[in-house]
């Protein structure tokens, strides 16, 4: 049995232990399926999607693989009961999320037979999550893009593995076959990615994107709290330098601007983005600017993802970007970890008199 035969990947007849995360605007149809017919598991980013767009997109996942694949979505969503009704008539096989789920959602997602997965950012929240009774967890370290904590992927994945006993995934500064074999040394079944995924010929961010995102050099990015009031690992772009220096009151204006953009491209309610920047200001202790721009964040990673508009949005992006100069296809990309991570494990178990570096 190989080392990349994981309980996590036998679980759902993975070929590979490898996850591609539920990127909102970059993890569609196309993304998912491609994963999880390649022997991953790919993961539908829905929740900046209509409810109309879930079904429609699931449809399409199913049309392509018959392999497990799973949606990942908010739980404080307005309309999550719905959702989590459409997954579970979908038979989808797993529900991801990228905050702590409330243990009402996770025993519905129970009953309707999913496997439900959470990311953590620091052991204290692995051991909270656990006890809503999720069945894995990813431990993202503050390498990864997007929302992210301060503890390396290094450090955080075998606290994690010890602090909570369950599958745990490694997630932040992973790309290829070395990464998944340090993941597994730590105590991980598998790993998470999103920005290898993101610049893959499957991916539907516009090329011009791709290519900014291709030029980005290991320290490109930065981490800031100006984007929608929680650490956010970006691109830097002249966007987002103006971003840092805007004010409060600009702030304000421009989260109003791309908040009723939202409210156009997901068919979000007034009252449902005031209620998530709330909860976001009690979380995070946000002020009035920030709570506007917490509600409205979406769409200014859609401006960029989508639309192209590099002088509109952020591009979430882990570290690792600066290490990644190809766009392959999801299949070719997945045979070369895996293939790579067997030489590697190969050749930490040979004798050491033949071990070689490579």
């Amino acid at each position: 049995m190989s080392a990349l035969d994981t309980p996590f990947a036998r679980r759902f007849g993975l070929k590979w232990p490898i996850v591609q995360t539920g990127m909102g605007w970059v993890s569609g149809a196309r993304l998912t399926a491609a994963t999880s017919d390649a022997g991953g598991l790919g993961v539908l980013g829905a929740a900046t999607m209509t409810l109309g767009e879930l079904d429609a997109a699931i449809g399409r996942i199913k049309a392509r693989t018959d392999r497990p694949f799973g949606v990942n979505f908010r739980a404080d969503q307005e309309d999550v009961d719905a959702r989590v009704d459409r997954l579970v008539a979908a038979g989808v096989a797993v529900a991801s999320f990228a905050r702590a789920p409330s243990k009402e959602v996770v025993d519905r997602l129970h009953a309707g037979g999913l496997y439900v997965i959470a990311t953590v950012g620091a052991p204290r929240h692995a051991e909270k999550v656990a006890k809503l009774g999720v069945d894995a967890l990813i431990a993202q370290g503050g390498e990864g893009g997007g929302h992210t904590g301060v503890v390396p992927t290094a450090l955080l994945v075998p606290a994690v593995v010890d602090a909570v006993d369950l599958p745990v995934l490694a997630a932040g500064g992973i790309r290829d076959g070395r990464g998944l074999v340090a993941a597994l040394a730590w105590g991980a079944q598998g790993v998470a990615m999103g920005t290898r995924f993101l610049l893959t010929q499957e991916s539907t961010v516009p090329d011009a994107v791709k290519a900014r995102y291709l030029a980005a050099k290991i320290d490109g990015t930065t981490v800031t709290d100006a984007v929608d009031g929680a650490p956010q690992r970006v691109l830097q772009t002249d966007f987002v330098a103006a971003l840092l220096r805007s004010g409060p009151l600009a702030r304000l204006l421009r989260g109003a601007r791309h908040a009723l953009a939202l409210r156009r491209y997901t068919g979000a309610t007034v009252g449902g983005l005031l209620s998530e920047g709330l909860a976001m200001r009690d979380r995070h202790g946000l002020s009035a600017a920030q709570v506007v721009m917490a509600a409205s964040a979406p769409a200014l990673t859609r401006a960029a993802l989508v639309d192209g508009d590099l002088d509109a949005g952020v591009l979430p992006a882990g570290q690792v970007v600066g290490l990644i100069d190809d766009l392959p296809t999801v299949e070719a990309l997945l045979h070369r970890m895996g293939d790579e991570a067997l030489v590697v494990l190969e050749r930490l178990a040979a004798p050491p008199e033949v071990r070689r570096v490579g």
